[in-house]
């Protein structure tokens, strides 16, 4: 492949580029005229529906979302930081002084936005790891939840998960204070999340019904990334099955009921890890994902496929993909936004590297065949760019399987169902109820 057809072939990539994203944009075309707010930016107006969706179980307030998008310019990575920060200082002063003065609800409340607002607020900063800003907000994040944390009954627990050399972060939301044998929900977010955001992404959902929870960040994700720079990896049991172990030391939980829940890229995770892992009684992906570089390789004609897969895969040194890849970021902000933070969380030094590394994030080779658990796979209608992955995954099921679609009609067609999380997480914990009885 030449460099001439290398960039023919850049307008196809930088739309696969904001695929491969786990928070993509609002679909091109005329429904982008009705984007109420950063309407040129397509990942910022995402990432603010994304807080807007929040406010459903208490990690944001709708009206401080919208006074605080009002001061922040579109691309403006710095302007997005100091707009979020400012709210969340603000807010977790107020929990402060709410709890000194005995208002432990008002202070509970106020702890959750602001670790919510923290963790938003260094979303776009990943091009530099060491930027102060980064492991600020890191660690206020972490700080606030673990404030908000302590004052829910029963307290939800911070803990640390035995795995290799180190230790996972994580959350325990128990129902109650009992030793009661419940079932389990493992969750875990995807490209981008973090275990304190689960929070409003489904757990606190589950503990309504009856759901004992435990919520982890493995590789790559929020903890482990900001704290000691542990990169994704593709044997994504080798994750899950240390946090199986540990749940199982932990009272009230029926070893006979623990399911795994896995959102956005998780969708490919956790699917890869319940195929190794036998103890799991029921799987959810959230939005299923059967091959993560497939979006990028998409763009690419099938006639040219096998030379892209060459250059992508060849020894590190100079590249004409780089070249395109970095002109791409420069004209996409979605694009911009994903390869930075791909290649963060990845662990890789170029975009080509970063392309390299998500090859290997898939459950082709009979893997999705291994498993064996009841599995519900979601997809949502206008989760435009991962089109046709929940179907693929659902199609190389072998086991009992369910797929649970989310209508746009309905409000609920965004990428893993932002801003319907109750009627989201209704439908697929109304699936587990029905399927661990």
């Amino acid at each position: 492949m030449n460099r001439r057809t290398l960039f023919a072939l850049a307008p196809a990539m930088a739309i696969a580029g904001a695929a491969a994203a786990q928070t993509p944009p609002a679909a091109p075309g005329p429904a982008m005229l009705k984007t109420p707010l950063f309407p040129e930016d397509a990942q910022f107006w995402f990432e603010t529906q994304r807080m807007f969706g929040a406010d459903e179980y208490g990690g944001a307030s709708f009206g401080e979302v919208l006074a605080t998008s009002a001061l922040i310019k579109a691309g403006d990575y710095d302007s997005w930081y100091d707009a979020w920060n400012a709210i969340a200082d603000r807010i977790a002063a107020e929990g402060d002084s709410q709890l000194a003065k005995g208002h432990a609800i008002s202070a509970r409340d106020s702890y959750l936005r602001a670790s919510n607002y923290y963790r938003c607020s260094e979303f776009f900063l990943h091009a530099n790891p060491k930027d102060p800003r980064v492991a600020h907000a890191y660690h206020r994040a972490v700080e606030t939840y673990k404030a908000c944390a302590k004052l829910f009954d029963p307290p939800i627990e911070p803990v640390e998960i035995p795995y290799e050399h180190t230790t996972l972060p994580g959350y325990l939301h128990r129902v109650d204070g009992s030793a009661k044998r419940r079932p389990l929900l493992i969750m875990h977010t995807g490209f981008d999340g973090s275990a304190e955001e689960m929070h409003v992404s489904g757990a606190r959902a589950a503990v309504e019904r009856g759901y004992n929870v435990l919520v982890f960040d493995g590789p790559g994700q929020f903890g482990p990334i900001h704290r000691e720079g542990l990169a994704f990896r593709p044997d994504w049991e080798k994750v899950v099955s240390p946090v199986v172990d540990f749940a199982l030391t932990q009272k009230g939980v029926d070893p006979r009921r623990i399911a795994l829940l896995g959102a956005s890229m998780g969708g490919e995770l956790a699917p890869r890890a319940a195929a190794f892992e036998p103890r799991l009684a029921a799987l959810i992906a959230n939005d299923g994902l059967y091959d993560y570089a497939a979006t990028y390789l998409a763009a690419v004609p099938p006639a040219q496929r096998e030379a892209f897969l060459a250059m992508i895969k060849a020894p590190p040194g100079p590249s004409p993909l780089d070249t395109m890849l970095t002109g791409i970021m420069n004209s996409s902000p979605t694009a911009r936004w994903s390869f930075i933070h791909g290649m963060y969380a990845f662990g890789a030094a170029t975009p080509r590297a970063y392309l390299a590394a998500a090859l290997a994030y898939n459950l082709r080779d009979g893997v999705a065949e291994k498993i064996s658990c009841p599995t519900l796979v979601c997809d949502a209608e206008g989760d435009l760019f991962f089109k046709g992955q929940p179907q693929a995954l659902f199609d190389h099921l072998t086991c009992k399987k369910t797929m649970l679609r989310f209508t746009d009609a309905e409000g609920a067609g965004a990428h893993c169902e932002i801003g319907a999380g109750r009627l989201a997480f209704a439908r697929m914990f109304d699936w587990l109820d029905e399927t661990l009885t």
